[in-house]
């Protein structure tokens, strides 16, 4: 996987490869899926949710550069594969997971593992985790259409989130940087993912 979907898309940061290739990604997926963990597509772990496809989730890694000394929040972490790779990046990871079952599955396999500096959270996935942030780096594996103000207030000054803005069946994957309380953001790369709970537009009323 990391041969032939993450290193062909410029992904060239150490701490990425050395991670996905320690990382037991057929760990983290469903049981019925675990044949098909190293393929080059997103997985399906519920309704409106997914593992992201290798080669999107790397590219966002790259472009956040997390370090030995950032504090990260991973939104909608599924059965925690994103944070355990982000685990050997940063010092800690909070995961957060609003389904009981994928938190419960997400805490088994994140042990197993041996990934001890991540907590998971259950909760909204728009509320975030405030109780562990702030956070130098944010995460969300999942496609939004706008960014919850819950989310925005747990980032740190100078601090990085990266997501996929949906627009229709269009993605772009874009970066912000948090400077002033106010987050600036500039586009990427494109990619699709389905729209998480509570990152959707309202709905616009019409006659």
């Amino acid at each position: 996987m990391v041969d032939t979907q993450v290193r062909p898309q410029d992904v060239t940061r150490f701490p990425i490869i050395d991670a996905m290739l320690n990382v037991p990604r057929e760990r983290f997926v469903p049981q019925a899926l675990r044949e098909a963990a190293y393929i080059g597509e997103s997985l399906p772990l519920g309704p409106g949710r997914v593992l992201l496809e290798a080669r999107t989730f790397a590219k966002m890694l790259e472009h956040l550069a997390i370090g030995p000394e950032d504090s990260v929040l991973h939104v909608a972490a599924g059965l925690g594969y994103g944070s355990a790779v982000m685990a050997r990046m940063a010092q800690f990871v909070a995961a957060l997971e609003d389904d009981a079952d994928r938190a419960r599955a997400a805490e088994a396999a994140l042990s197993e593992t041996g990934s001890d500096n991540v907590a998971v959270f259950r909760a909204p996935l728009d509320a975030g985790a405030p109780q562990a942030g702030p956070y130098d780096a944010i995460l969300i594996e999942g496609g939004i259409e706008i960014l919850p103000d819950a989310i925005a207030a747990q980032l740190k000054d100078g601090g990085r989130i990266a997501a996929v803005f949906m627009d229709g069946p269009l993605g772009e994957v874009r970066l912000g940087l948090m400077a002033g309380r106010r987050i600036s953001w500039r586009g990427a790369f494109n990619a699709t993912a389905p729209v998480l709970a509570g990152y959707a537009r309202a709905a616009a009323f019409t006659l």
